[in-house]
């Protein structure tokens, strides 16, 4: 009696949030976050309970079939939601679909041939394997394209580890003990559902919650990015500032401000269309020409920031008249001008500082650098006043 009433709590937990989860994967429109497979996984195993329900007890039954059929793909469909989410797409219903029907073909095989004990000995084994596997992937994925999460998968690491653990044990116990070892009564199949009913208690809103980190995220990274060049803008270079210096041991950072020379004339005599393609073009020059750990962005209208460390006075000036080089070199084709557009820029350099704080003084002496530059001629490299007073004073 009391497995029953865990067992119809386990479906009215798996429907009802298979129901939320399709809901918030409509809300999501294009990246659903493998929300609707999450939704799928938590019907087919609420389904399988209901079957059970109704089957009262091991049988050899079309119904006994669909139940086990269920049952064995609903963690490939949680499978196939975290693929999703982590933004592995590709054709997934197709071979989920072909599992299960080969899995329904598998349990005729082995029901004519072994039995039924061995039909539900499967069930409990190849149970047990899929959520070793799946164990094991949560495990690897903290350590790769997950580092972000890394809490969360060894929460989620130890859950699933907990139902493998189940699933085996109940292998061993229907090899050992036959069809008796799933009367629901009994202790194992009372501690079976228990730890079920607790596993969708807890998991579901867990999903919920980690959908929720990646969208604040993904809001938090579009916030700190130019949209266009896809460079950080101007908070996000302060906030990249503060995880640097934050670092024990930082070294100081010199900034570069690059301002692409008569923008204006581009975007009147083009069209502003010429003028998105040129900006692109040298945001492209700028992530191919700095280092890991510098760092590029787009602070407004044709003004591009580059931020270097670990570098002294000269290897930096290398590195701006690299820049400038590149940009004046770049060939950028537009969409409706006969010929290739040229552009140059104009770089000015600031002194070298420690702190994030000093970012807004660091930009206000490149600013100054670079506008003498363009008095100058533009298509230059320009250095703060203060460190062109030390480069002259070390040549003297």
């Amino acid at each position: 009696m009391v497995a029953s009433i865990l067992v119809g709590m386990l479906c009215a937990h798996l429907l009802f949030f298979a129901a939320m989860f399709l809901l918030i994967s409509t809300r999501l429109h294009g990246r659903k976050l493998g929300m609707d497979f999450f939704a799928l996984g938590n019907l087919l195993l609420g389904l399988a309970y209901v079957l059970q329900l109704a089957e009262g007890g091991p049988a050899w039954s079309l119904m006994s079939v669909v139940n086990h059929t269920l049952t064995i793909a609903s963690p490939l469909a949680y499978a196939c939601g975290a693929m999703r989410f982590f933004g592995y797409g590709g054709a997934l219903v197709r071979p989920l679909t072909a599992f299960a029907l080969a899995y329904a073909a598998a349990q005729v095989l082995v029901q004519w041939s072994l039995g039924p004990v061995a039909r539900y000995a499967m069930l409990a084994g190849v149970s047990a394997l899929l959520f070793l596997v799946m164990g094991i992937a949560v495990v690897r994925g903290a350590r790769s394209f997950a580092r972000d999460l890394q809490r969360e998968m060894v929460f989620f690491a130890l859950l699933i580890g907990g139902i493998c653990v189940l699933n085996a044990l109940k292998f061993l116990r229907i090899v050992d003990g036959g069809l008796e070892a799933l009367h629901m009564d009994s202790r194992f199949q009372l501690v079976f559902y228990v730890y079920m009913c607790s596993l969708t208690t807890v998991l579901p809103p867990s999903i919920v919650w980690l959908v929720l980190r990646r969208l604040t995220d993904e809001l938090r990274q579009m916030a700190a990015c130019d949209p266009m060049t896809q460079l950080l803008n101007r908070r996000g270079l302060a906030q990249a500032l503060e995880l640097h210096f934050s670092a024990p041991g930082a070294a100081p950072v010199c900034l570069l401000l690059i301002d692409v020379d008569h923008f204006k004339r581009i975007n009147d005599t083009h069209g502003h269309h010429a003028g998105d393609a040129v900006l692109c073009q040298v945001a492209q020059v700028l992530r191919g020409a700095m280092r890991q750990g510098d760092l590029t962005g787009r602070i407004g209208g044709e003004e591009f920031v580059a931020i270097c460390s670990d570098t002294d006075a000269a290897g930096t000036a290398r590195l701006a008249e690299r820049l400038r080089a590149e940009i004046e070199n770049q060939a950028i084709e537009v969409v409706g001008c006969a010929a290739v557009l040229r552009v140059t820029a104009t770089i000015g350099v600031s002194q070298q500082f420690g702190s994030a704080q000093a970012l807004d003084g660091a930009l206000q002496e490149a600013d100054v650098a670079l506008y003498r530059g363009k008095a100058g001629g533009r298509n230059r490299v320009e250095w703060s006043h203060a460190r062109s007073l030390e480069m002259q004073g070390a040549a003297v």
